[in-house]
């Protein structure tokens, strides 16, 4: 599918970061693109340098994410676009022992649930109503090409590291259910595709000390840098624009493997 002006998009988690990369590579094709986010100040200074509209939702609530679908499809019609890069992480151990008092605790289930909530049903939650949505446009070309959905995952869903269960259960979950949904719409002409990001240059990730962030690039094998969110989204951009491009779920990494921590 090729994106041209005033092609309609909806990027999540697209006022920072690795969706504000797609979200300004899908506005400088001429597209329209709305903003999901959390963020408003953010969101909003997004939404007026693309010449968008900005919608204020949380993913894991239901009533939002239907009014955020609802506003930008009356700002610039119904999607064909779906960039999923709102997501969440925390570093827990399953169990641990304090080294002090020798306390034993493990995870607290609710804060296993809120990262499952956020991104692996978040995401499906997206998916599902833009779909929908999708699934009522006309086709664009002789395969009936109606849409594309690109998700975000992690290399954390292969190789997750300590502390990680939440977060590689919940990004495992999103490339698990890429290809059922790749075939449970392949009728519909609407194709679904998942990026496996590695250490990124992000906002979190810009917050950490520099050392730490000299510890990470060196540990990339090449190139020995931290990913750059527009390499992100030159990836999704061929997602979305490649025909063919179906149910796949592609690291982005440097071929870097996670070591245990």
């Amino acid at each position: 599918m090729e994106v041209s002006a005033n092609t309609p998009a909806v990027v999540t988690g697209g006022a920072s970061g690795l969706g504000a990369a797609t979200a300004r590579a899908i506005a400088a094709k001429g597209a329209k693109v709305a903003i999901f986010d959390m963020n408003d100040d953010k969101g909003n200074a997004m939404a007026e340098e693309l010449g968008g509209v900005f919608c204020k939702v949380n993913v894991t609530n239901d009533e939002e994410v239907d009014a955020a679908f609802a506003k930008a499809r009356e700002a610039h019609g119904q999607e064909r676009i779906l960039v999923n890069c709102a997501g969440i992480g925390n570093a827990i151990k399953t169990a641990s022992r304090d080294k002090q008092s020798g306390e034993i605790k493990h995870f607290p289930i609710s804060a296993f649930d809120f990262v499952i909530q956020v991104n692996l049903i978040g995401t499906f939650r997206c998916i599902a109503k833009s779909a929908a949505g999708m699934m009522t446009l006309d086709p664009l070309s002789d395969d009936g090409d109606r849409g594309a959905i690109v998700n975000t995952a992690s290399v954390a869903a292969e190789d997750g590291q300590m502390g990680q269960a939440a977060y590689s259960a919940s990004k495992g979950g999103v490339v698990g259910m890429t290809l059922p949904i790749a075939r449970d719409l392949m009728r519909e002409g609407i194709r679904v595709n998942t990026i496996l990001p590695g250490i990124f240059e992000t906002p979190l990730m810009n917050a950490a000390p520099p050392q730490v962030k000299e510890a990470l690039a060196a540990s990339v094998p090449f190139p020995k840098r931290l990913g750059e969110p527009t390499e992100y989204a030159k990836l999704a951009m061929c997602m979305i624009e490649t025909g063919y491009f179906n149910g796949e779920d592609v690291r982005l990494d440097g071929a870097i493997r996670m070591a245990p921590r």
